[in-house]
């Protein structure tokens, strides 16, 4: 095997026991968590037989052991249980919502990472120029605007007042435009300002400064030498981000209406469907683990100089 295949199958290797201690972690803060999905299921007024019963179809009544272990087995294979609030598996619930929170997460990261990145090259080569500090100052009143402020505004200026977009909800391609410009704000700003720093330290470097002396065209140098090798740092940020979009913006599907796994998220805990929250939590580790699987491996193609 190659040394690329090899370092892809160590990284594999090591997702199983992440993902075990995650689903145990998980497991017991949900138990640990106060109130009781079979009195609120029941109502107040149940009786004692009632919540009996309830308990033995949910599993509930088992020794916690047992029910870790039938828990750590189901899931992997996929099976997170049944919702105490809707009866459906959970599964079915997290995947009717989650190509809706794919939708927004990518086209979030898409505005973030083109905006971003141009803005960071901009920056950087305008080092110290008025340009330079206007985006300094820009990312960084963008990225301390709370989520839920800055889509109100967004909200009131374009649904409200200039009456051009909607206020929220799923329908259309304008339906995406208000929630994904208010949740690419803190990706693109980091963006912006780890590309500006990369490209500034780059630049500095030994071989970059010999090219600049030969006189090679700037476009060819940039290309070359500085965007490539300043791609690892923005990399990380992209993949970090990434990852805690698809996991759901909860603030954001929330104020937008936005039907995705946020906010579904949201609603199972109001209902305190413990199955279903820690369903959600999971399967949002899940994205992470495989996000950063992804970036990592990412790391290896673009700079061979990376080892585990």
């Amino acid at each position: 095997m190659g040394v690329l295949t090899v370092y892809i199958v160590k990284r594999v290797l090591l997702v199983l026991p992440t993902l075990i201690g995650v689903i145990t972690m998980i497991f017991f803060l949900v138990r640990i968590l106060p109130g009781d999905p079979t009195h609120l299921l029941a109502g107040e007024q149940a009786s004692p037989e009632i919540i009996e019963r309830l308990k033995a179809e949910f599993g509930l009544d088992r020794p916690i052991y047992e029910q870790y272990i039938l828990y750590l087995k189901s899931v992997l294979t996929l099976d997170f249980g049944t919702s105490y609030r809707t009866y459906t598996p959970v599964i079915v619930e997290i995947m009717s919502r989650f190509p809706n929170t794919v939708i927004l997460a990518l086209s979030a990261m898409l505005i973030a990472i083109f905006a971003g990145i141009a803005l960071g090259i901009v920056s950087a080569l305008r080092v110290g120029s008025v340009i330079d500090r206007a985006v300094i100052i820009f990312t960084s009143i963008y990225v301390s605007m709370p989520v839920f402020w800055l889509g109100l505004l967004l909200i009131y200026f374009f649904a409200v007042q200039l009456k051009i977009l909607p206020a929220g909800g799923i329908g259309s391609p304008a339906h995406v435009i208000l929630p994904s410009l208010a949740l690419s704000h803190t990706p693109l700003s980091y963006i912006a300002r780890i590309t500006r720093e990369s490209i500034l330290e780059t630049l500095s470097q030994e071989h970059v400064r010999l090219a600049i002396a030969r006189g090679l065209p700037l476009r060819s140098i940039l290309i070359n030498h500085v965007i490539r090798n300043s791609l690892i740092n923005v990399i990380t940020v992209i993949g970090y981000f990434t990852g805690v979009l698809l996991g759901g913006a909860v603030v954001t599907e929330t104020v937008f209406a936005w039907p995705g796994i946020g906010r579904l998220l949201i609603e199972s805990i109001a209902a305190r469907d413990y199955i279903m929250i820690q369903g959600i939590v999971i399967f949002i580790a899940m994205i992470f683990i495989f996000v950063n699987l992804i970036v990592d491996i990412t790391y290896r193609i673009i700079d061979p100089r990376v080892r585990l």
